[in-house]
């Protein structure tokens, strides 16, 4: 029984077809959802979403937005969602050296504003991740 994926960010529909499986990083850490799987919501962290299509997987830099999982269908809201080949590994890396910066900065202040730096710093080094093939 296929899974059916559908990826969404702002912009665009990122993917919708049915897929083996699909491994995103929640806010609780990394879920792999297969056919059958049990009924989830959860607010996404920055991470690589991989999904299956027949045996061949494929990696998505994602960052923000939520996941839900409801019989065989998972739906991923996501601020943004990309391919390595559409990343631009310099101005990734030029945005982990400001959260880098700004993190110096902030890790005195509010909890608030912590966590929104690391969640950019961890979402440009996602980007360097996918980008470098790493």
């Amino acid at each position: 029984m296929p899974l059916r994926l559908e990826i969404v960010t702002p912009e665009k529909r990122v993917f919708d077809d049915d897929v083996d499986f699909v491994t995103v990083t929640t806010a609780s850490g990394e879920a792999s959802i297969l056919p059958n799987h049990a009924p989830l919501i959860s607010a996404l962290k920055p991470g690589i979403l991989t999904y299956s299509l027949k045996g061949a997987a494929t990696r998505l830099a994602v960052r923000g937005g939520f996941v839900e999982v409801k019989s065989d269908k998972v739906a991923v809201l996501a601020d943004s969602a990309e391919a390595a080949e559409d990343i631009d590994l310099a101005e990734a890396r030029l945005e982990r050296d400001l959260a880098e910066k700004a993190f110096s900065e902030v890790a005195a202040g509010s909890l608030e504003e912590t966590e929104a730096v690391r969640d950019q710093l961890e979402a440009a080094s996602v980007r360097i991740q996918l980008a470098s093939g790493k």
